[in-house]
């Protein structure tokens, strides 16, 4: 059987995921980020909504990616989630990208290279930012060349690497319509990017995403909703060199900058660098909003929602795999639940995300 898995944020759920799934075989595996993206952003609505959109619109299973995995930059997140994936017996890996390249040969010469190819990484100086790192070394041994605007293209080369020797094939899908960052309105697909700036919007809503309805009755979050407690973080704490990956020259260009920032953009233009990317500074404010340490990865897999072909598969491998549908007493993994409990802060419509959740269930079995 044909096991597809997909690793999304779906920050929110648009045309363009209801066309990648669409596009994918067999029974489709979602491994998606929690309430806080990868590019270190609160999802401007909470993991369950964003779950039950993904179930209506072709998923069969849904888990949810670790706070340490979500939050990454694009090799660790790709490596996180595609060992999750791997341990739920997937066997391919579906994903939108600009460029439609051979990744499973890419992801050969991976295999073949690795160990070249980390000692390449770890001798090009510091100057260069870490996506500037990676992009030199697929451009020194793959013959890869960037434009700069394909930021789904560099998440693919990651995913590429995470499953090198993990037998799971690689089948790339053609991102269609407006670019990622893109506001575009006049094409079929829009961009994430744009539904979060036209959120109120509910005729836009309506055009560029099947779940209209349940995005716009669902609370709405962004970044400038934690900003006066992201200050009283930064203010308050001694030592923001206990933060997880908070080094003492993020600390001083932190400390210097927050008295002036009144925003989040602010805030972050004025600690970027050429080296410490806008992503990257998000990352690590978003690390210091949770007060983050470094932690174990959680051993057991949270399930966010499945359909009925999502849960014959669940029994199917349920005694290889350690699932968590419910949440009680005992944590499932602490960060992530500390994080979820900060989430909760944005929007004070927002419910209990944890303790006493369990698994959304579609029942698709007519269809």
């Amino acid at each position: 059987m044909i096991v597809t898995g997909i690793v999304a944020e779906f920050n929110p759920f648009h045309n363009g995921h209801a066309y990648l799934l669409s596009k994918a075989e067999g029974l489709k595996v979602v491994a998606m980020s929690g309430n806080f993206t990868q590019r270190g952003e609160p999802a401007i609505v909470d993991k369950w909504a964003r779950a039950q959109m993904a179930l209506e619109n072709g998923a069969d299973l849904v888990v949810e990616l670790p706070f340490l995995v979500s939050v990454q930059a694009a090799d660790f997140f790709a490596q996180g989630a595609v060992d999750i994936l791997a341990r739920l017996g997937v066997t391919q890996l579906s994903f939108g990208t600009e460029e439609m390249l051979d990744y499973g040969k890419i992801a050969e010469l991976y295999e073949l290279k690795s160990a070249e190819m980390a000692d390449f990484l770890a001798n090009l100086p510091d100057r260069l930012s870490y996506p500037e790192k990676t992009q030199a070394m697929w451009e020194t041994f793959a013959g890869l060349s960037f434009s700069g605007n394909t930021p789904n293209h560099v998440l693919a080369l990651a995913y590429a690497k995470a499953v090198a020797g993990k037998g799971i094939a690689l089948c790339p899908i053609k991102r269609e319509g407006a670019g990622f960052h893109s506001l575009a309105s006049h094409l079929e697909f829009a961009s994430a990017t744009a539904l979060r700036h036209r959120i109120d919007d509910a005729d836009f809503i309506a055009t560029f995403s099947p779940s209209g309805d349940l995005l716009g009755q669902a609370p709405h979050v962004s970044w400038e909703d934690y900003f006066h407690y992201l200050r009283y973080q930064i203010l308050s704490n001694p030592d923001l060199t206990s933060i997880y990956q908070v080094n003492q020259e993020m600390t001083s260009r932190i400390r210097e900058s927050i008295k002036l920032a009144t925003s989040m953009e602010e805030l972050v233009e004025q600690i970027a660098t050429k080296r410490y990317t806008k992503a990257r500074v998000r990352r690590l404010l978003t690390y210091i909003l949770i007060q983050a340490q470094e932690k174990p990865l959680p051993q057991a897999i949270h399930l966010l929602g499945f359909t009925e072909k999502g849960r014959k598969h669940l029994a199917s491998i349920k005694q290889e795999v350690a699932l968590i549908s419910r949440i009680g007493k005992e944590a499932w993994d602490p960060l992530t639940q500390q994080a979820d409990r900060i989430y909760q802060l944005g929007n004070p419509q927002l419910v209990e995300q944890n303790v006493g959740r369990v698994p959304i269930r579609i029942d698709n079995s007519l269809q």
